[in-house]
């Protein structure tokens, strides 16, 4: 089994508040000492914290519900009952975090350490001596603890880079991030070896790098869940740069570009208006003048490169590319 996991639906419950107190103050010659009843603590909140040491949302796939702890009641002599326990969930950076029932963002996770509330624990109630006045010397009324909040929750992972590579299954995505990075993704020539996003941080000149994704390859019909469609699609909108990957031996260039444009377009149309670039894979079969006959037939909207990954040609002027188009 993958041990990435990139959504999870879970149950939550933060803690509810714990009761103000009633007390009146008894001493030995103090026979009506008046309220002295202390506030009740606030219930334990359930807070999701970016990680960046994480790439999955595996440990929550085995723990579907996570509970806070109630606040404790008010105690005599104007002693505060305890706050419930926060409790932490702790996510890979890109999670976002949506109502279950809604399907609204509640909100997203981008830093390392970044905290968000999403159970809010109830206040803790204000003990009696809180109601004491001219009129009523004696109040013996405290409020109750503001109730939990309780519900399903989704967490989504969306993978952060800067470079996502877009392309059917066997476009050669995985042997490019293999050769351009550190990155040891499953490489075969048989449909979907890759499962699971592979991010690798691709050298640059003088010490610079970016982030490179190589996600599931696309199919025609991925934006309405065929093959691995929407979870490929997913994490194709956090990119800041999308390098789609045709190889040389490809039918028609052009027509298989036009489809994965649509693809990304019908999953979601403000994914036209990332920077694009098309790589020509598997180039190292083509001389000069097929490169040239190729070229007339390109798409002319988009910035075209040749490249071949075992021969490794092209992969310089294909990094200068990326580069510029993520720094303009």
């Amino acid at each position: 089994m993958s041990n990435f996991i990139d959504y999870v639906k879970i149950h939550c419950r933060s803690g509810k508040g714990g009761a103000g107190s009633r007390y009146m103050r008894r001493e030995k010659y103090v026979a009506f000492g008046g309220p002295a009843g202390g506030d009740g603590g606030r219930g334990g909140h359930i807070i999701v914290k970016g990680n960046a040491q994480m790439w999955t949302l595996l440990p929550l796939k085995y723990k579907k519900h996570i509970k806070a702890e109630h606040g404790e009641h008010g105690g005599k002599m104007l002693c505060h009952g305890a706050d419930g326990k926060d409790v932490y969930i702790e996510v890979p950076l890109g999670t976002i975090a949506k109502d279950a029932e809604t399907g609204e963002v509640l909100f997203e996770i981008t830093e390392d350490g970044e905290e968000q509330i999403l159970m809010r624990g109830g206040k803790g109630g204000k003990g009696n001596v809180h109601f004491k006045n001219s009129v009523n010397q004696t109040p013996r009324y405290a409020q109750p603890g503001i109730p939990e909040e309780e519900g399903w929750v989704i967490l989504e992972l969306k993978i952060l880079a800067d470079v996502g590579l877009v392309g059917f299954p066997n476009a050669g995505k995985s042997t490019l991030l293999s050769v351009l990075s550190a990155a040891k993704p499953e490489i075969a020539d048989y449909p979907f070896t890759t499962l699971k996003p592979n991010l690798g941080i691709v050298a640059y000149r003088d010490y610079k790098s970016f982030v490179m994704a190589d996600i599931p390859g696309i199919i025609e019909g991925a934006s309405e869940g065929k093959g691995l469609g929407l979870r490929f699609l997913r994490h194709i909108e956090r990119n800041s740069l999308l390098l789609f990957m045709i190889p040389a031996d490809a039918d028609d260039i052009k027509k298989e570009y036009n489809i994965l444009v649509n693809e990304l377009v019908k999953y979601n149309p403000d994914l036209l208006d990332k920077d694009r670039i098309l790589a020509v894979s598997k180039s190292d079969m083509l001389d000069d003048e097929l490169k040239s006959l190729l070229s007339e037939n390109l798409p002319k909207e988009v910035d075209t490169i040749f490249i071949s990954s075992v021969a490794q040609k092209g992969l310089t002027e294909l990094k200068d590319l990326i580069w510029k188009k993520l720094h303009i």
